[in-house]
């Protein structure tokens, strides 16, 4: 009896990597709430509720909790947009397809996230280290784009298209549609996007996509 109750009692540790995914848990939402420039390190405490000495000991600044948070965001959806291609079918029109429905699907599509994004985006331009994420981010993920759209032209076969130009034209239209799911998601949601993205795809692969 006396091992059930120990066993019914919470934890009352928690390793380091769940501490340190509590606190950049905590500054998505207060990055997404406040903003890069206003989020502190007390503020994070206070919504992880932990203490400022437990931030301190994991990341040492707000700086490189920061960076981490980033890396944290680039990461995890780098994961789901492999995963989502690892669990397609082979054709790549297919693949295609799944990485549109990664694109909007709730996780990567998730308010706080998308805020997050648009945040570090704004000031990547004059900060290195979040310039060096995005631009890793986006490299892998415009080369994976640009594979399929290579591999669908050729398939058709589409001889007058351009396939990075229409990786490109897809992923600015990504960027563009999550920005208005973010700032008016009263006249755009998740479905009307992946709409506008498979209308693009079969004005240009018409065999391939339907609108």
């Amino acid at each position: 009896m006396a091992s059930n109750r120990k066993d019914a009692l919470p934890r009352r540790t928690a390793s380091k990597e769940e501490r340190r995914l509590q606190l950049i848990k905590a500054t998505i939402k207060s990055i997404a709430r406040r903003g890069l420039s206003d989020t502190t390190l007390a503020n994070v405490t206070r919504e992880a509720k932990l203490s400022l000495g437990i931030v301190n000991l994991h990341f040492h600044s707000k700086e490189r909790l920061l960076i981490e948070t980033l890396r944290y965001v680039a990461d995890e959806y780098r994961r789901t947009w492999e995963k989502a291609l690892e669990n397609s079918g082979p054709a790549s029109n297919d693949r295609l397809c799944a990485i549109i429905d990664v694109d909007f699907s709730r996780p990567v599509c998730e308010p706080n996230k998308l805020a997050v994004w648009f945040a570090f985006w704004g000031e990547s331009k004059s900060r290195p280290t979040y310039r060096k994420i995005c631009a890793e981010r986006d490299r892998r993920y415009d080369e994976m784009l640009v594979s399929l759209c290579n591999d669908i032209a050729h398939e058709g076969p589409y001889p007058d298209v351009d396939a990075e130009a229409v990786a490109k034209g897809l992923s600015a239209m990504s960027e563009g549609l999550w920005l208005d799911i973010l700032v008016s998601p009263e006249s755009m949601n998740t479905e009307q996007a992946k709409g506008v993205c498979l209308a693009y795809l079969s004005s240009i692969f018409p065999q391939h996509f339907r609108s």
